[in-house]
C-alpha cells in the first residue's frame, strides 16, 4: 500500500462503513489496523472524517464501480478485482455521492439541491462579507450540498500585489472555517487550484455576445475609474464567474443586488450554449441556476465613511470598514471615526441619514435584536452613548471568530488537509462538467482518440 494511504489510514477514525463486510473482502487483511475497524464498526462513523474521507475519491482506478445492489453482506466490490488504494477510492467516492444504500429495498438518499458561492481575497474579509455572505452559508451548508471556494482567479482583474495573494488566499479560506463552515458537510476550495475553472471560461468566452459583457454595469463603473489602464479580463470577469457556477452544476446561487446582473447573464450563457450544441444530447450540458434569495435576508452592510456606498474591500480608506481580524482597538478607533450627523436622535430608514441606519442596522444584526427592540433602546440616545454600545457589540461578536482563526493557523497542515481534500472532490464534479462541455463543441478528445484499440 502507498504510504500516502497508508498514512491517512492511520489518522482518519473510521467506522460505520455498512457497505463492506470483513468475511467476504481477502482485501482487508493488507489494510492498517484503523482500516479494518471501519469494515467491521458499523456504529460509529465519525461526521468530522467524512470530508478526509472524500479525497480518496480523487485516486483513480478501474475497478471501483462494483457497486452492491442486493443486501448489506454483499460486498461493495470484487476483492479479487481491487486493489488498496481502488477500495481507498471507492469509500471517498461512496460518501461523496450519497450513494451507498442502507438497506435492501431502501430508495437512494434524497439528492440535495446545489448551492455554490464564494468571496475574493483581496485585501481582508470584512464584516460586509460576514454578514452579507458567509454568515448565510453556516446554515446554508446544512440543507444543501454546498460549495464554498475563494474566488483568487477573480482577485486579479484589477491591479494586486502578487506578494500578497496567497497569504490573503489562505486566510480567507482559513476565516471560512473560522466563522462555522464546516469541511464535513462542505466543499472549501481555492478557485485556481480546480483548472477547469479557466478552461470553461475560455469555451464559454466563445459562446458568448461581446455585446452582452458590455452592459455589464460594474464593468462600466470600474473600468471608468481605471481609465486607459482597464484589462480584458475585468470585461471578462462576468463569463468567469458563469464557468465557476456552471461547472458545478449549480442550482441556487446567493447573490446580492450587485451581482443579479452577473447572474442573468449566467443563466443567458447555459442556454445559448445548451440550445446550440445540446440539440441531440439526451439532456444538456449546464444546468441554469436561480438566484438563492433568503427568506430573512439582511440589509447590506455600507461603509464607515459613506453611507450610501457599500463596505468594500477596494475601497481606499481601511477606516471604510470593518475587518473581522481587526482588533479591539483598531475596531473602536474606526468608530470613534466614523461618519456620522448632527441630528439630534437616532432612527432607522431615514433616507436623509444613511450613516445612520447603517450603523443601527449593524448593531441589530450583530446583536441579534429585531428592529423594534434597537429603535426602543436607542430612542433617546446620542452618538456619544451609542458609539460604545456598538462597538463593545462588534469586538464582542468578532472576538470567537478571532479565537478560532489563531487557532485554525496555528494547526499546521490543517488548512492544507482541508484545502486539499476540497479541490480533490471540486475537481470531481468541475471535470465531468467540462468534459461534457468539449464533448459537445466536437473536440478530439485525447482519452478518446488517443485510447489504444
Amino acid at each position: 500500500m502507498p504510504a500516502f494511504i497508508q498514512g491517512i489510514c492511520n489518522q482518519v477514525h473510521f467506522g460505520g462503513l455498512q457497505a463492506f463486510r470483513p468475511q467476504s473482502c481477502s482485501l482487508v487483511g493488507s489494510l492498517p489496523f484503523s482500516f479494518k475497524e471501519a469494515f467491521s464498526c458499523p456504529e460509529n462513523l465519525s461526521h468530522k472524517r467524512m470530508s478526509t474521507l472524500r479525497s480518496f475519491s480523487g485516486i483513480k482506478s478501474s475497478a471501483l464501480r462494483r457497486f452492491a445492489t442486493s443486501s448489506l453482506h454483499t460486498p461493495i466490490f470484487e476483492a479479487s478485482r481491487i486493489s488498496a488504494e481502488g477500495a481507498a477510492g471507492a469509500v471517498g467516492t461512496a460518501l461523496a455521492t450519497n450513494e451507498v444504500r442502507e438497506g435492501e429495498g431502501e430508495a437512494k438518499k434524497e439528492v440535495r439541491k446545489r448551492i455554490l458561492s464564494g468571496v475574493q481575497p483581496t485585501g481582508t474579509v470584512h464584516l460586509g462579507n460576514y454578514l452579507g455572505a458567509i454568515k448565510n452559508w453556516e446554515s446554508l451548508q446544512r440543507d444543501y450540498d454546498s460549495f464554498f471556494m475563494v474566488v483568487d482567479l477573480h482577485a486579479i482583474t484589477v491591479p494586486h500585489e502578487p506578494k500578497d495573494l496567497e497569504r490573503s488566499t489562505l486566510t480567507a479560506a482559513a476565516l471560512y472555517l473560522a466563522c462555522g463552515i464546516d469541511p464535513s458537510c462542505s466543499t472549501i476550495f481555492v478557485q485556481s487550484h480546480v483548472r477547469a475553472h479557466a478552461e470553461l471560461t475560455w469555451l464559454l468566452n466563445c459562446v458568448t455576445p461581446l455585446t452582452w459583457l458590455e452592459r455589464m454595469i460594474q464593468f462600466k463603473e470600474k473600468a471608468r475609474k481605471q481609465g486607459e489602464e482597464v484589462g480584458v479580463g475585468l470585461l471578462d470577469y462576468p463569463v468567469l464567474m458563469a464557468a465557476d457556477i456552471l461547472l458545478y452544476q449549480s442550482d441556487l446561487v446567493p447573490v446580492g443586488e450587485d451581482q443579479r446582473q452577473h447572474l442573468e447573464l449566467t443563466r443567458d450563457i447555459a442556454e445559448r450554449f445548451n440550445r446550440l450544441y445540446c440539440k441531440r444530447k439526451v439532456r444538456p450540458v449546464f444546468r441554469v441556476p436561480n438566484a438563492y434569495i433568503a427568506k430573512d435576508q439582511g440589509a447590506r452592510v455600507m461603509s464607515l465613511t459613506d453611507g450610501t456606498s457599500k463596505m468594500s474591500k477596494s475601497a481606499p480608506s481601511d477606516l471604510s470598514r470593518i475587518n473581522l481580524l481587526d482588533s479591539p482597538d483598531l475596531i473602536r478607533s474606526k468608530i470613534k471615526k466614523c461618519k456620522t450627523d448632527a441630528t439630534k436622535g437616532l432612527e432607522f430608514d431615514n433616507p436623509q441619514r444613511p450613516e445612520c441606519n447603517n450603523l443601527l442596522t449593524i448593531y441589530q444584526l450583530l446583536s441579534s435584536k429585531t428592529k423594534e427592540e434597537v429603535q426602543a433602546e436607542v430612542a433617546d440616545m446620542g452618538w456619544g452613548e451609542f458609539k460604545p454600545l456598538l462597538t463593545e457589540c462588534v469586538v464582542e461578536y468578532v472576538r470567537p471568530i478571532q479565537q478560532r482563526f489563531e487557532q485554525i493557523m496555528s494547526e499546521k497542515g490543517y488548512l492544507k488537509d482541508v484545502l486539499r481534500t476540497g479541490k480533490h472532490s471540486a475537481e470531481q464534479t468541475a471535470d465531468r462538467t467540462l468534459d461534457a462541455a468539449f464533448d459537445a463543441l466536437g473536440f478530439a478528445r485525447a482519452s478518446r482518440v488517443l485510447a489504444h484499440d
